[in-house]
C-alpha cells in the first residue's frame, strides 16, 4: 500500500510538473493580446467568442480599446463587459483611450476603466504635430506637459497611465528622437510606457531602453521582426518566434524595465502561432 501511495504520489507531481511546464509563460506572467486586431468579431458582437477562443489558445490577460473607437463601441458596459470577461477566467488590466478622449472626457473613461478592473490606461500617440516627420521642443514641451496633468489625475484614481510609441514619438527634434526626448520630459512616477516592438525599426532596440529606463516601462505589444541587413525594409508583423528578435533577451531586459504585461497584437492566425511559441519560454 505504501508503495502504491507513493507511485501516485509521483504521478500527480508528474503531472502537476507537466502542467505548469506547459503553462509556463515569459516574466513568469500570463500571456496577453491586444484585442484591436480582432475588432471586426467586437464591431459584430461577438465579444465572448473572441474571450472564448482566446483562453482556449493560452491566453490570460487582455487589453482593450475604449468604446471611443468605434467597433467597441458594444464594450461601453463596464459591469457586463467585465462579466464576459471574467467567464472566460480572463482578466482585462489595461485599455488603450485616444487623446481627445482623455482630454475631454477623463471622468469617464476613468470610471469605464475601474468599471472593468483595470488598473492601466494610455494612448496610442500623443499627436502632437510633426511637420514632414519633424517635431519642435515646443510641441513636445505642451504635450508632455498635458500629458503629465493626466496622469497626476489617473494617479489619483489608482490607474497607472502609459503612453505608446507612435506617429509623432517616431518623429525626430533637434537631431534627436523624439522618444528620448518624451522619456525625458514625462513624469517616471505619473506616466508609464509601452513599447511596441513592431517600432523598433524606427525607435531603437528595446533591450537599450529596458536597461537605460529601469521601470519606466508598464507593457509592450509584441510583433516579430525580421532585422536581417537586407537591401528591402524590415519586416515587422511576423509570429512572435517567426522572426530574428533575441526574445528570450527581450524578456530577461523587460524584468528591468519594470513591465508588468505584454500583449500580442497580431492577427487571429499569427496570434495563434506567437502564443505557442510564447509557452516554450522559461518562466
Amino acid at each position: 500500500m505504501a508503495h502504491l501511495a507513493r507511485r501516485t504520489f509521483l504521478q500527480s507531481a508528474a503531472a502537476v510538473c507537466a502542467a505548469r511546464a506547459l503553462s509556463a509563460n515569459p516574466l513568469g506572467l500570463p500571456i496577453g493580446s491586444q484585442t484591436y486586431p480582432h475588432r471586426q468579431r467586437i464591431k459584430d458582437g461577438d465579444f465572448p467568442g473572441l474571450c472564448k477562443d482566446l483562453a482556449a489558445l493560452g491566453v490570460g490577460v487582455i487589453e482593450l480599446c475604449s468604446p471611443g473607437y468605434g467597433e467597441f463601441t458594444s464594450l461601453s458596459d463596464a459591469a457586463q463587459t467585465r462579466r464576459i470577461v471574467e467567464d472566460h477566467g480572463l482578466h482585462c488590466p489595461s485599455s488603450h483611450f485616444s487623446m481627445r478622449e482623455l482630454r475631454t472626457g477623463l471622468d469617464q473613461a476613468i470610471a469605464w476603466a475601474h468599471g472593468i478592473g483595470m488598473t492601466q490606461m494610455g494612448t496610442a500617440s500623443l499627436n502632437a504635430p510633426s511637420p514632414n516627420g519633424v517635431a519642435s521642443m515646443d510641441a513636445i514641451a505642451r504635450a508632455t506637459d498635458e500629458y503629465n496633468r493626466i496622469g497626476e489625475s489617473t494617479a489619483k484614481a489608482g490607474i497607472q497611465l502609459f503612453l505608446h510609441d507612435e506617429r509623432f514619438e517616431m518623429s525626430k527634434v533637434d537631431g534627436r528622437l523624439t522618444y528620448e526626448v518624451l522619456l525625458e520630459r514625462l513624469d517616471p512616477k505619473l506616466v508609464k510606457m509601452q513599447f511596441q516592438m513592431s517600432a523598433m525599426t524606427a525607435v531603437g532596440d528595446p533591450i537599450g531602453y529596458f536597461t537605460k529606463y529601469p521601470g519606466r516601462f508598464l507593457s509592450m505589444h509584441l510583433q516579430g521582426v525580421d532585422l536581417t541587413p537586407s537591401d528591402q525594409p524590415p519586416r515587422t508583423n511576423l509570429a512572435v518566434g517567426k522572426d530574428t528578435v533575441d526574445w528570450p533577451r527581450v524578456f530577461t531586459a523587460a524584468k528591468t524595465g519594470g513591465l508588468k504585461n505584454y500583449f500580442i497584437e497580431l492577427s487571429w492566425d499569427l496570434t495563434v502561432e506567437s502564443v505557442a511559441y510564447l509557452k516554450t519560454l522559461p518562466a
